[in-house]
């Protein structure tokens, strides 16, 4: 029943005055409203858009790992385009990481990280 249903996914913030500018302006993410519970946006191709929700949660602890991401053709471009909008690339102790914070996993994929305001880890990995 699920293997062909749309995806939702979820992001928290404590802040939704801080989280609407960077989701909808730093990264570009289409908005669609704010039912007073969560911000709504739009992500990926047109054709099959996935619906992200930035969840009103109050306080709550951001966890190291990475939340959600998002696949790229190109990530030195993506790289450049975000760090151009102010966004920092995450350098990871013990990961050989390049000048612009890109780590090349084992397996060939290519992988870059940031934190949005609520200090969720975000990726961009080309793969």
């Amino acid at each position: 029943m699920l293997t062909t249903a749309r995806p939702i996914a979820f992001i928290p913030t404590r802040d939704t005055a801080r989280a609407r500018p960077f989701y909808e302006t730093t990264l570009g993410l289409r908005f669609l409203s704010d039912d007073g519970f969560a911000l709504n946006f739009e992500v990926g191709s047109p054709a099959t858009p996935i619906h992200l929700r930035v969840v009103r949660v109050g306080d709550f602890s951001a966890q190291i790992f990475t939340i959600f991401g998002w696949e790229v053709p190109d990530i030195e471009a993506a790289v450049a385009e975000l760090t151009t909008s102010g966004v920092a690339m995450l350098r990871i102790q013990g990961m050989d990481q390049s000048p612009s914070g890109i780590w090349t996993a084992p397996g060939g994929a290519r992988i870059a990280w940031f934190k949005d305001p609520d200090g969720n880890t975000l990726s961009i990995s080309q793969i």
